[in-house]
């Protein structure tokens, strides 16, 4: 359903995000990420440059390689479009995540690695949001165990582990109280 549309209104800026999960001959799994914002009008920066109507003022991909464990083992950048000439350093920052991993504490290692003057504000944001398609991409996140729960419980209203949805799906954990979840084995 779509939203309702109010009576007047012009799009002025639109920014297209798009996150694909592939598989690896050699067993990890490449997690890409792609950032592309543009206007609907001329776009002038005062001394950094004129943008068109549709011409990408930001255009960046992440590719992250990870393992079953969803550990980082390698990152790569591209910035194909910035605004600014100081924006492509910050893609060698982007070289500290390589072994962190993102089941858990993956916005705090962003952070830490990469926050503040570190590194980039759109390729943070780019990366926060990885770690769901690794999972959505990589199928040892939904396994159990006896003693582990599948990663996305307890991760939203409707995999409460209270809920009628764990109740039903997966009873062992129905009640389940969570500790600090461990990334499963690779």
């Amino acid at each position: 359903m779509p939203l309702p549309t109010p009576a007047a209104r012009r799009p002025m800026h639109t920014r297209q995000v798009q996150y694909r999960g592939f598989q690896r001959e050699d067993g990890l799994w490449d997690i890409e990420g792609e950032m592309k914002d543009t206007k609907s009008e001329d776009f002038d920066i005062p001394g950094e440059g004129h943008w068109a109507p549709g011409e990408a003022i930001h255009h960046m991909l992440i590719r992250v390689t990870v393992d079953a464990g969803f550990v980082v083992r390698d990152i790569q950048v591209a910035m194909d479009s910035v605004p600014h000439a100081e924006c492509p350093p910050a893609q060698a920052a982007m070289h500290t995540m390589i072994g962190c991993g993102m089941a858990g504490g993956w916005r705090q290692a962003i952070e830490r690695n990469l926050g503040g003057i570190q590194g980039c504000a759109h390729l943070r944001e780019l990366l926060f949001n990885l770690a769901t398609a690794a999972f959505q991409t990589i199928p040892s996140a939904f396994e159990a165990d006896a003693e582990r729960p599948p990663m996305h419980l307890g991760r939203c209203t409707a995999w409460d582990f209270n809920g009628p949805l764990v109740q039903r799906q997966h009873p062992i954990f129905f009640g389940h109280v969570p500790t600090r979840r461990k990334p499963p084995q690779a």
